[in-house]
C-alpha cells in the first residue's frame, strides 16, 4: 500500500522527497487573505468509545471537559485576535467525539467566533444518537446551529453489535427531530460490513429517510491499525458493486449526489466539512489548512490546554507545501465532491490546470474515471469506486500512520510520509 501512495505522490508532486511534518509552527496564522475559508471545532468527549472509531477522543468528564471548552474559547480569540476586523467564512463545523456533550456551552463557543468571523452558510453539528432529544436539540437551535449529523452506523441490529454498539429507538429519533427543525439533518450509515448486502443498505437508508433525514452520508469502513476493531474490511469486487449498485439505487429515486458517499432529497440539504479551499481548526487533534502550509493540533486534551494557557498554539506538527503538493491535497479534497471545476483551480493557484496536469486528465478520461461536462470533470462511477480505493491507500499509508503515532506522542519530533 504505501508503495501505491509513495510512487504517486512523487509522480503528482514531481518530486522525490515525503511529506515531512515537522515540530514547529507560526505563532500567528496567515489566514486573512484567503477566501472560501471554513472553520472547524473539536469536542473529543464521549460516553463510550467505540472500537472502529479512529478520531481523536476521549472518555466524558464534565470537570475536564469545562475546561476543555475554556481553553477552546481562548484559542478562538488567540487566533481571531490577529486579524483586524471580522474575517467572512464559508461554515463552522462541530466534530468529535461527541459534541451535544458540551450542549449546553456551545452559544459561548459560536458567540466567541461570531467576534471574530462572519459565518455564511451556516453551523453543523455532530450527534450521537443518544443525544437527540428535544431539550438538546432546542439548546443548539438557539446557539445557532443549522444542521445536524447523526452516526447512526446503521438501523440493523447485527450490525450495531459488530460495531459494539447499541440499536438506535427509531420512533424516538424520529419523533424527537419533528419537535425542533434543522436545515438539514444528515445521517452517517457505515457500508462494507461483513455480509452486508445491497438490501441491507437500502433498508438502512429508507429508514434514515424516514426518520427524518434529508441528507445521508454511507462511509466505507476502514480497518485502521490502531484501533480495536475486530471488524474485517470487505473485499474489493464486493464493495465496488456494493457501492455502485447503493448509487444507482439513490439517482434511480432523484436523490442529489454531492460527494462520494453522501446523497440528498432536497437539493439544499447539505452537510460537508472536507470541500473546502482553506480552513482554520480549533481544539485538540483539529486542523488548519492555508495557502502553502497544513498544521495539526496535538492529540491530547491535557497538552492541549497547557499549550493554550501558556498563550502558545497548541500546534504539533506542520508541513510547508511545495505549490504541487498543495495543489494535489487541493485535488484530492475537491474531487471528494464528484467534480472538479478547471475555473476554480485557476484562481486558487493562477495557472491553468491542463497546463499542470494535462496528461493525468487524458489518462483519466481514457480509463474511463472521468468525462468533461459543461467545462468541468466529473466522476464516473468507476471512478468514483476507484476514488474510494486510492483514498483507502491514502488513508492507511498516511493518516492511520500519522494519527497513530500522535494518539501516542503530543509533539512529535517529525514525521516522513
Amino acid at each position: 500500500m504505501s508503495l501505491i501512495t509513495s510512487l504517486t505522490r512523487m509522480w503528482l508532486t514531481r518530486n522525490l522527497h515525503p511529506f515531512t511534518f515537522k515540530n514547529e509552527y507560526d505563532r500567528f496564522l496567515p489566514f486573512s487573505e484567503c477566501e472560501n475559508l471554513g472553520l472547524y471545532v473539536h469536542i473529543p468527549f464521549c460516553k463510550n468509545i467505540c472500537n472502529f472509531c479512529p478520531y481523536c477522543k476521549v472518555l466524558y468528564s464534565q470537570k475536564m471537559c469545562e475546561e476543555y471548552i475554556d481553553c477552546l474559547i481562548k484559542e478562538i480569540h488567540f487566533v481571531g485576535n490577529r486579524y483586524s476586523g471580522k474575517k467572512t467564512v464559508t461554515s463552522l463545523y462541530f466534530g468529535g467525539g461527541t459534541p451535544a456533550l458540551a450542549a449546553g456551552r456551545i452559544k459561548e463557543i459560536i458567540d466567541a467566533i461570531n467576534e471574530h468571523f462572519i459565518i455564511t452558510e451556516g453551523i453543523g453539528l455532530e450527534l450521537h444518537p443518544d443525544n437527540v432529544d428535544e431539550k438538546t436539540l432546542k439548546i443548539l437551535k438557539n446557539a445557532g446551529v443549522t444542521k445536524i449529523s447523526i452516526g447512526i452506523q446503521s438501523f440493523q441490529d447485527k450490525y450495531q453489535k459488530i460495531l459494539g454498539r447499541k440499536k438506535v429507538d427509531e420512533k424516538k429519533l424520529k419523533s424527537e427531530l419533528k419537535k425542533v427543525p434543522f436545515e438539514t439533518v444528515s445521517m452517517d450509515l457505515i457500508f462494507a460490513l461483513p455480509g452486508q448486502t445491497l438490501e441491507d443498505l437500502k433498508a438502512d437508508a429508507d429508514k434514515a429517510f424516514e426518520a427524518g433525514a434529508n441528507h445521508i452520508a454511507i462511509y466505507p469502513f476502514i480497518d485502521f491499525t490502531f484501533t480495536k476493531s475486530p471488524v474485517k474490511p470487505m473485499p474489493k469486487k464486493q464493495k465496488r458493486l456494493l457501492l455502485d449498485r447503493i448509487t444507482d439505487y439513490f439517482l434511480s429515486k432523484g436523490f442529489e449526489r454531492s460527494s462520494i458517499w453522501t446523497f440528498s432529497n432536497t437539493k439544499d440539504a447539505k452537510y460537508s466539512s472536507m470541500t473546502r479551499d482553506n480552513f482554520l481548526g480549533f481544539g485538540c487533534s483539529a486542523t488548519t489548512l492555508l495557502k502553502d502550509q497544513f498544521k495539526i493540533n496535538t492529540f491530547d486534551p491535557v497538552s492541549y490546554c497547557k499549550r493554550i494557557n501558556s498563550d502558545e498554539p497548541a500546534t504539533s506538527l506542520t508541513i510547508r507545501f511545495t505549490k504541487r503538493q498543495r495543489m494535489i491535497y487541493w485535488l484530492f479534497w475537491t474531487a471528494y465532491s464528484t467534480k472538479v471545476n478547471p475555473v476554480d483551480f485557476e484562481r486558487f493557484f493562477g495557472v491553468p490546470l491542463k497546463k499542470m496536469y494535462g496528461f493525468e486528465i487524458w489518462l483519466c478520461k481514457k480509463a474511463g474515471f472521468i468525462m468533461e461536462e459543461n467545462g468541468c470533470y466529473k466522476m464516473t462511477l468507476k471512478g468514483a469506486f476507484y476514488y474510494h480505493y486510492y483514498e483507502n491507500f491514502y488513508t492507511l499509508s498516511y493518516i492511520d500512520k500519522m494519527w497513530g503515532i500522535m494518539r501516542k506522542e503530543a509533539f512529535p519530533d517529525q514525521i516522513k510520509l
